[in-house]
């Protein structure tokens, strides 16, 4: 397709853009479409739904929290990462980590 954008007038140009960008909007949105119904079907011959999969392993949640501070039930640790000072102030007081488990 080959368009002589020189014998456009400025209103012409400003709608072809306009119809230019619809168009690729739309295009993504058919793509991604079926970009997810290719993951979803990939996942299932996993055994696996295309949410478990986008869900498990990521480090975008925190994780179930599985101890809790004795002295203040409110703070809690996943057992991920640093220990909290007060994990470490119990550990310190001879307390062991199951004392802490929720």
């Amino acid at each position: 397709m080959q368009i002589e954008l020189e014998s456009l007038s400025r209103e012409e140009l400003t709608k072809l853009i306009a119809d230019a960008t619809k168009a690729l909007k739309s295009v993504d949105t058919r793509r991604k479409a079926e970009a997810k119904l290719a993951a979803e079907k990939v996942a299932k011959e996993f055994g696996y739904s295309l949410d478990e999969i986008l869900s498990a392993g990521g480090k975008t949640t925190k994780g179930a929290p599985k101890y809790a501070n004795p002295a203040d039930p409110t703070q809690t640790w996943t057992g991920r990462g640093r220990k909290p000072k007060w994990v470490v102030d119990a550990l310190n007081a001879g307390k062991s980590v199951e004392d802490m488990e929720i």
